[in-house]
């Protein structure tokens, strides 16, 4: 979850076998580019030792929850993708986006995918395509690419190299992101010579809400998709926001407070509403929340983690709320309601402090409404938003391996 960085890791602290390489995969240092928009680096290789200590030290700390791994198998080669994209809120401007992709360093020259949409981190480079700093980008790698899986993960514009500002929930560039990433993957991987046998994805917090966006915007193009599992998922962020305003809960996280901050002034930028954050944000705090925002010193203890002291008063109101810009930007940031196609897995904790019981089975709920039995809900039982996570991870393996 750079100076900047840490500062605002501290606000979500306070809320709350070796083998020989394969010689497909035996690359220069340094840059390859594959077409004129796609180019990649060897970042490193990470052994068997390095992923089993992920999975069985690493991962209990991170999460609080000591969960059963399957022991990787393999080492894994970590690859940064670099690839040009689009915007779609911005008449869609050219930009250029950075991935991970972790290949399983083994003899064989065919894998099954999974591309894994990242959750929500206060640090740019928290992503995927640093996977150093990514604890849940580890466990993915150490529990998929060490068991033989591509793992494909993007980083979402403003993060990673982006130098755009970052679009937290901007659900199209969302999208784009995760779908170009997965066009430049199979272009490093035909480079390769490697081949993937199926398609599947997941994601967790954040994620959930990206990793069904994208299974809506593949569908949409006919991209074949295995599956779809997610964990702790907003699936509709006004469904959210509004139980953080009308209805908290006790065990509401303290730093549901970034999510107001992180969403407005996105939709400022990416929906072209100059002075969204402002309308939305108590004067006395929008100059940290902005420096917040854009990854610039400041003082984490002067960013509230009461939205009483946040968010203006009128914003309590559910009708203000739902009649307001910002409200009708969130209204607009759900990723279920559509008639899936694909087999999909909702995971939720049910002392989740960021996701709510109702939130976690609501995707179920809208699909079995209109009688579609594609979608299952699946409680991980007493597990908090990041246990939630770390238990849901081998069911999402155990479950893509058997279909």
């Amino acid at each position: 979850m750079s100076p900047p960085v840490r500062l605002l890791a501290v606000v979500a602290l306070l809320f709350g076998v070796t083998t020989t390489p394969s010689p497909s995969l035996a690359q220069p240092d340094g840059l390859v580019r594959v077409t004129s928009d796609v180019q990649y680096e060897l970042l490193e290789r990470w052994d068997v030792d390095r992923l089993n200590r992920i999975l069985e030290v690493d991962i209990p700390e991170f999460a609080g929850v000591s969960v059963t791994y399957s022991p990787a198998r393999n080492a894994v080669r970590l690859y940064r993708v670099t690839y040009a994209s689009v915007i779609p809120e911005r008449g869609n401007k050219p930009t250029t986006a950075t991935g991970l992709l972790a290949i399983p360093d083994t003899d064989a020259t065919s894998f099954p995918m999974v591309s894994y949409q990242h959750g929500t981190v206060y640090g740019k480079e928290e992503v995927p395509s640093f996977p150093d700093q990514s604890p849940e980008t580890q466990l993915m790698i150490a529990q998929f690419a060490g068991q033989g899986h591509v793992l494909v993960g993007a980083d979402y514009f403003g993060m990673g190299l982006s130098t755009e500002p970052e679009g937290y929930m901007v659900k199209g560039s969302h999208q784009q992101a995760g779908y170009d990433m997965l066009l430049a993957s199979r272009a490093v991987l035909d480079h390769l010579e490697i081949e993937t046998t199926g398609l599947n994805l997941a994601g967790w917090s954040q994620g959930g809400f990206v990793t069904l966006a994208l299974l809506e915007k593949l569908e949409s193009a006919g991209m074949k998709v295995k599956a779809a599992a997610t964990a702790s998922a907003p699936v509709d962020v006004f469904v959210a926001l509004n139980g953080f305003l009308n209805f908290p809960r006790e065990i509401d996280a303290p730093w549901v407070t970034t999510l107001f901050i992180l969403s407005s002034f996105s939709f400022e930028n990416y929906y072209g509403v100059p002075g969204l954050a402002r309308s939305l944000l108590n004067d006395e705090y929008y100059e940290v929340s902005r420096k917040a925002y854009e990854r610039q010193p400041f003082d984490a203890a002067d960013v509230p983690t009461d939205l009483r002291k946040l968010i203006r008063s009128e914003y309590f109101d559910p009708q203000f709320f739902a009649n307001s810009t910002y409200g009708r930007l969130v209204a607009a940031t759900q990723s279920y309601r559509w008639v899936m196609q694909t087999p999909v897995r909702t995971y939720y904790g049910e002392t989740d402090e960021a996701i709510s019981t109702g939130l976690g089975q609501l995707a179920m709920t809208w699909q079995r409404a209109v009688g579609n039995p594609q979608i299952e809900a699946v409680s991980t039982g007493d597990t908090t938003h990041r246990g939630t996570f770390a238990v849901a991870v081998p069911h999402w393996k155990t479950w893509f391996e058997t279909l």
